[in-house]
């Protein structure tokens, strides 16, 4: 039995569109990034949500056509299937409680759970919205609370759940990009938030209370736990590119504004403004727009927290930090003084080996989660391994007689075919598990609406 396999993975966000393809050992469940590539975007995905289905699934093919190269060209590599993360401006938590009379003294099984987790999945919610995945929170047997209700009995069964819910185009332009566009199969689409939370989170943190945000170029994704369940998930439509629009308004280009944030930029003010200039551009404006924006962004992450039904002391876990906009000089410190909360960047669980050197770990961990995908023993293969011919043994090496040789006019020398070459290897320990994954709709509806 072949104790590798190879998953592929694609993430679709406002600045760039990711893939990667990673090597799980079976036996260890140690996963390998094998390579990343990524393709810029401008107009294409705005705040998380596909705009031009052509154009995404163009760049979706060639980021996959480089990573089969990557894997090897002598013999080929195909990628028939990818897991592809799921976020964006509409996805949200809904909280919903299920109750359901029993006969006298009915031990509850696995099935009665698995029929009630399926009545979740088809709770009518509002008509913009479609439910993605039913998250159960807790169980309640007659008045006993419990979290594990199989092998109890009782004649009455309440479920809290937590809905995830999205616009049905979020999930249809996935689909119409990776099957329709570039031609893939959808191994499962993933929900990238809770994904993230599972590799990055500690189960300490989980349980005590924590909130992961992720800030990226067009949206911020605050998700909130707390024993051990996930209590509030909610998508900001403001990122790191709220920051660069406005410095473009002392004229200047998008691009010369992102560099210059990225260089000069600080969400927090000095105490000694700057009175330098630089190429026009007053210092002291860049640092007034910079960190104006910046508190904004932070006022409103902090603002969830509330909107959760929650104070900042129920988070003993503090704030785990991810996304590329926290790259920005002071950001971190920014959040921690504000929140008055711990903080601390998310990292890779041991269990990942990035073999991919020129991939920037930080800025890839959702990319990597949506990988992790693939752990789970029943998750599909998404690469076609070509099978290797045999050279045939026959003692002799094959010739050409003089009579060939001056027929063709030239020196020959025949080699021996050579053996291809081996694929990669490597060792590691086994990885936790990943939530989230769901089967693809084939609702082909063509609500084409754009927020």
């Amino acid at each position: 039995m072949n104790s590798e396999k190879y998953i592929a993975a694609i993430e679709i966000g406002s600045s760039r569109i990711s893939g990667a393809v990673g090597r799980v050992h079976t036996d260890t469940g140690m996963l390998d990034v094998l390579a990343v590539e990524t393709e810029h975007t401008t107009e294409c995905v705005r705040h998380g949500m596909i705009q031009n289905v052509e154009e995404v699934g163009a760049r979706v093919a060639r980021i996959v056509t480089r990573l089969e190269r990557a894997l090897g060209s002598s013999p080929q590599y195909r990628i028939k299937s990818v897991y592809v993360g799921l976020g964006g401006r509409s996805l949200r938590n809904e909280k919903i409680t299920l109750r359901r009379a029993l006969p006298e003294d009915t031990e509850i099984t696995s099935e009665i759970l698995t029929s009630l987790r399926d009545e979740a999945r088809s709770y009518p919610v509002d008509s913009s919205l479609e439910v993605v995945d039913a998250q159960p929170r807790l169980f309640v047997i007659d008045k006993t609370e419990t979290r594990n209700p199989v092998g109890m009995f009782g004649n009455s069964l309440a479920a809290d759940y937590n809905l995830i819910v999205c616009r049905p185009i979020l999930r249809k332009h996935i689909h119409r990009v990776v099957r329709d566009k570039a031609g893939l199969n959808l191994a499962a689409m993933v929900v990238t938030p809770m994904a993230v939370a599972d590799m990055v989170l500690s189960s300490e943190e989980k349980r005590l209370g924590c909130m992961l945000v992720d800030l990226g170029a067009e949206t911020t994704t605050v998700s909130i736990y707390k024993a051990d369940n996930l209590i509030y998930l909610a998508v900001l439509p403001m990122g790191s590119r709220n920051i660069t629009s406005d410095i473009t308004s002392l004229s200047l280009l998008e691009e010369r504004a992102e560099e210059i944030k990225t260089t000069s930029g600080s969400a927090i003010q000095s105490e000694n403004p700057s009175t330098l200039n630089l190429s026009g551009i007053k210092l002291s404006d860049v640092a007034n727009l910079v960190s104006a924006r910046a508190e904004e962004i932070v006022a409103n992450i902090i603002q969830q927290i509330s909107y959760a039904g929650i104070t900042d002391k129920e988070l003993p876990g503090g704030i785990v930090m991810t996304g590329a906009g926290f790259n920005l000089n002071r950001m971190p410190e920014l959040l921690k003084n504000q929140s008055g909360l711990p903080v601390r960047r998310a990292s890779l669980p041991a269990d990942v080996n990035m073999e991919d050197a020129k991939a920037p770990t930080y800025e890839t961990l959702q990319l990597v989660a949506i990988l992790r995908a693939g752990l789970a023993p029943q998750a599909p293969e998404c690469v076609e391994i070509p099978v290797r011919d045999e050279i045939p043994v026959t003692g002799e090496i094959p010739v050409y007689t003089e009579t060939e040789t001056e027929r063709r006019g030239v020196d020959e020398t025949v080699r021996p075919h050579r053996k291809p070459g081996k694929i990669f290897g490597g060792i590691g320990r086994l990885g936790r598990k990943i939530t989230g994954i769901f089967a693809p709709s084939d609702d082909d509806d063509d609500d084409t609406e754009i927020e």
